[in-house]
């Protein structure tokens, strides 16, 4: 009894330890950060369609992820990191990694100047989806690969 507790624990931590260590991998910590980044989107766009009322903590909240996200987001670029998990990412990254962080400081230079200017009403949140989206969008074209 006691040998089947002690290989249960064993597997256990085993699990464990394999999901920290795939946690630290870059793959998956930049597609958990896009993931955010995509839910903070959609948070937005859900007050901009009229789905959810106007929210200013939302907006803020999801404002500040994007910002976050766009200052960290070429640390998980190293080299090598280019193959590996199923990625959307695409080998130009690599290719232009100067233009790549100057894409991903641009989004934190709209997100934060959209909430130094922080909308009030659903129009305005408008604007702040449509200036963060172009940032996005521009970004993809280049560097996302499409599935």
């Amino acid at each position: 009894m006691k040998l089947k507790l002690v290989l249960a624990a064993a597997i256990v931590t085993g699990l464990g330890l394999t999901a920290a260590i795939a946690a630290d991998e870059p793959q998956v910590v930049r597609q958990e950060m896009m993931k955010k980044v995509g839910g903070a989107m959609g948070a937005i766009g859900g007050i901009v369609k009229g789905e959810k009322p106007f929210d200013a903590e939302v907006v803020k909240a999801s404002l500040t992820t994007m910002a976050e996200a766009g200052k960290d987001f070429p640390n998980h670029f190293p080299a090598g990191s280019e193959v590996g998990l199923d990625s959307e990412a695409s080998p130009k990254i690599w290719e232009a990694m100067d233009d790549f962080k100057a894409k991903s400081a641009e989004l934190t230079k709209v997100a934060e100047a959209q909430l130094a200017a922080m909308p009030t009403d659903q129009a305005s949140t408008g604007a702040v989806m449509k200036a963060v989206g172009a940032t996005c969008s521009s970004c993809h074209e280049t560097y996302r690969l499409k599935k």
